[in-house]
């Protein structure tokens, strides 16, 4: 007999016991946050409303982001009105390209300086003027049946820029020059470039034939005219 009493043996199992299946824990699903959920859900029903409203889907919801033109302009105040006594005899249409540099002395274009291409289009009338005519200016036979008529030589009026066809084509600005347009609202080399465009058209209508023209049409409009009032023979001359 054992001096403290019988001891026990202690067996060891040799697997470890299976869990009950009703003990066994369902894993734990992850819910969003209610500050992460809120953003994605307004995205999603926002990209649903632009997608119809562009879709036609809701005909009836108007679109927040739609933009439009209110026009805001003052009434149209009438300065002068001037009554015309001229002949447009011809009319010139004109195209030009002006290439405005504007370089500094001492510093690389890339720092200081503006290139500008302007395409320009416009036109050049030849008008004379028939306000000065008076009655020396008309002599008639005494038969009435011839008449002379003295008009003044043709001139070109001064060129007209149209806009709708004008445009620039390029346009390079240093470094300076582009910290200073943002702080400017100066439209002075748009301005500069239109007046340069002005300057050549009218300068290259002078070495056109539109004043000869310009008279050859007037002789003609004033022969017809006086023609069909009942002269035969009509004489136009260019003062």
């Amino acid at each position: 007999m054992a001096p403290f009493g019988r001891l026990r043996r202690r067996t060891r199992p040799d697997k470890a016991a299976a869990p009950d299946p009703d003990t066994r824990r369902a894993p734990r699903r992850r819910v969003i946050p209610w500050y992460l959920s809120l953003p994605v859900t307004l995205a999603v029903l926002l990209a649903l409303f632009l997608t119809g409203a562009k879709l036609d889907l809701f005909p009836a919801v108007p679109n927040p982001f739609e933009k439009r033109d209110v026009d805001r302009s003052q009434p149209v105040l009438v300065q002068s009105i001037q009554q015309m006594k001229r002949f447009t005899g011809a009319q010139g249409n004109f195209q030009v390209i002006v290439d405005l540099d504007h370089e500094a002395a001492f510093l690389p274009s890339q720092l200081l300086g503006n290139r500008t291409l302007y395409v320009a289009a416009g036109t050049v009338d030849a008008y004379v003027d028939l306000a000065g005519l008076g009655p020396q200016a008309i002599s008639v036979s005494e038969d009435r049946r011839s008449v002379t008529v003295t008009v003044p030589h043709a001139q070109l009026a001064p060129a007209s820029i149209d806009l709708k066809r004008s445009y620039i084509y390029l346009q390079q600005r240093g470094f300076f020059d582009r910290i200073g347009d943002f702080f400017s609202s100066s439209p002075g080399n748009q301005q500069q470039v239109e007046q340069l465009a002005t300057r050549k058209i009218e300068q290259a209508a002078g070495d056109t034939a539109l004043i000869g023209q310009a008279d050859d049409s007037t002789r003609t409009m004033l022969t017809g005219l006086l023609h069909s009032t009942g002269f035969t023979t009509v004489t136009v001359t260019i003062a």
